[in-house]
């Protein structure tokens, strides 16, 4: 009887992680010792908070085409995506998350709020001064503490 129980929820939990999972590729974008954050529009999930620049990755597309799809649709900038430095999962109450956050380099363009409210170009100290995410929060401490990561 505990063993139906057990199966049952378990199929609830998969059904809803399977319905509102969502995977996004987010680029750290580092351009002379300063890294590159956006602020979400305010009428978007999360709005006015601060963010690595991104978006949800299509089915048909691998996590680096998207972020080069998300930041030219986004920023208006060609990047190089490298190697990924932070993978999350985080569950929020109406859906989870898996994000990928990307080491990328600025090929062409400067970056304009295209699909944002601002932009900002921080140093490790000035990242404590805006509103990120709760699922950021591993990412933001790894990037306060490891300053290779800036250079």
């Amino acid at each position: 009887m505990s063993d139906a129980g057990s199966d049952s929820n378990s199929t609830k939990n998969s059904k809803l992680k399977t319905q509102n999972f969502i995977d996004v590729s987010a680029g750290l974008v580092f351009h002379k010792g300063k890294l590159l954050i956006t602020q979400r529009r305010a009428k978007d999930h999360l709005g006015g908070l601060w963010e690595f620049p991104g978006g949800k990755r299509e089915s048909n597309e691998s996590d680096e085409d998207c972020l080069r799809r998300e930041l030219r649709e986004e920023l208006g900038i060609e990047v190089e995506v490298n190697e990924l430095i932070e993978s999350i999962r985080h569950d929020y109450p109406e859906k989870s998350v898996h994000l990928k956050f990307f080491r990328c380099g600025l090929l062409k363009g400067e970056p304009a709020p295209l699909a944002c409210d601002s932009i900002a170009w921080v140093s490790p100290t000035q990242l404590s001064n805006f509103d990120f995410p709760e699922a950021d929060q591993r990412l933001l401490g790894k990037l306060r503490a490891q300053s290779e990561l800036w250079t």
